[in-house]
């Protein structure tokens, strides 16, 4: 099926027929896609959609300064740098928004995308909002920041919410310094105390987010690879060993304005670290975003590919330039078609960046991806 550019206009008017009709035979025909196949793959979906804190709800104050998801700028990352913003820009994110970036004070408690160096707290009312538009969508499991999982566990919540609502909690995505071997053993122990509390609650990975190239503050297109790939294998060798040896697997995540971005950097990563212990999570929309295709970085790193962003771009002004599955220029179905019938150690996750003026909500941002996935064959939870 043809590609097709997709403005913000025609964007709203597609959503609302979406979120507006009972069943997807109400899509324009090329929103709908062919007639699919049954398709054997597990689908859960990432909380970085929705609002940390419930609209009009105060930005909660935090000793180590702004930086919490929705809580206002992000904090420097250690050496004074900014951390960016999704595909590498600033971008601003919606109220309550949750930012995705690469800065951030490492292995600090509470740390996450858009993380500051301050203990962060999870809302509850937020954070049960993200649980039940999950489940009642049909996903079959959740990725929360580390910073969230770190937070309701101490808040005594998250036990009720996985029994709540029969949502298994997958993975968390927690950042990682891979370029400062002095934040080694630091970000590193940061990882495995979230790790045990994921595995009590039945998780299964550690997604590592790269932190910032922008490095004390010298801009990222100063940012070396070279000079930092050593230090990048070591850490991740090291942090897969500590991860597997409590029971989970640690996957990098490539992403945008981070340690590890573009193609090149990708696969010299991937091929230099022990893979026994470091498995691939990518982020299909961000390979996309950077000018790669995503079907031939996912067919190339296949028998270690062990969990999954899937979203799609479009490259528009609203959630830095993601959109809705099936609005954009990824090839989803090259992708489901890769992962057919794959026991994964992890998941594949819908993610939907938030940011921008956002053309619908959350809430409805997952129905719209429940009603793609089930016309393209994908069997959700009842």
């Amino acid at each position: 099926m043809a590609k097709m550019e997709v403005d913000r206009r025609t964007f709203a008017q597609i959503v609302a027929m979406a979120l507006g009709a009972a069943t997807l035979p109400s899509l324009p025909a090329w929103a709908q896609g062919p007639a699919a196949k049954k398709r054997n793959v597990i689908i859960g979906h990432t909380g970085i959609t929705w609002p940390s804190r419930p609209p009009g709800a105060p930005a909660p104050v935090r000793g180590g300064g702004a930086g919490a998801p929705g809580g206002g700028a992000p904090a420097a990352a250690p050496g004074g740098s900014a951390p960016a913003a999704a595909g590498g820009g600033a971008a601003a994110p919606a109220a309550g928004g949750q930012v995705r970036g690469g800065g951030g004070a490492p292995g600090a408690p509470g740390g996450g995308r858009g993380r500051g160096g301050g203990a962060q707290q999870a809302n509850p009312e937020a954070s049960e909002l993200i649980f039940k538009d999950v489940s009642s969508n049909g996903f079959a499991g959740l990725e929360l920041f580390d910073y969230q999982i770190r937070s309701l566990e101490t808040q005594g919540l998250l036990a009720g919410l996985v029994e709540k609502y029969k949502l298994p909690l997958i993975s968390s995505y927690t950042t990682i310094n891979l370029t400062d071997p002095a934040q080694r053993a630091a970000t590193i122990e940061a990882a495995v105390n979230v790790g045990k509390i994921l595995k009590k609650h039945g998780g299964k990975t550690i997604v590592i987010g790269p932190t910032s190239r922008n490095i004390n503050g010298a801009g990222a297109q100063a940012y070396n690879y070279s000079e930092h790939k050593a230090n990048i294998v070591a850490t991740l060798n090291e942090l897969g060993k500590q991860i597997t040896d409590i029971g989970l697997i640690a996957a990098l995540h490539q992403h945008t304005g981070t340690a590890v971005e573009t193609r090149d950097e990708t696969y010299q990563t991937m091929e230099a670290v022990d893979t026994r212990v470091v498995k691939f999570g990518p982020d299909i929309g961000q390979l996309q975003k950077g000018g790669v295709d995503p079907v031939e970085v996912v067919k190339y790193f296949l028998p270690v590919v062990q969990h999954m962003h899937f979203k799609d771009w479009v490259g528009g002004p609203s959630m830095a330039g993601y959109c809705a599955l099936g609005l954009g220029k990824v090839d989803l179905v090259g992708i489901l078609d890769l992962m057919e019938g794959r026991k994964l150690d992890g998941m594949i996750m819908v993610e939907l960046d938030s940011g921008g003026q956002m053309p619908y909500t959350a809430t409805e941002a997952a129905k719209i991806a429940h009603d793609w996935l089930v016309a393209h064959g994908v069997t959700m939870k009842a």
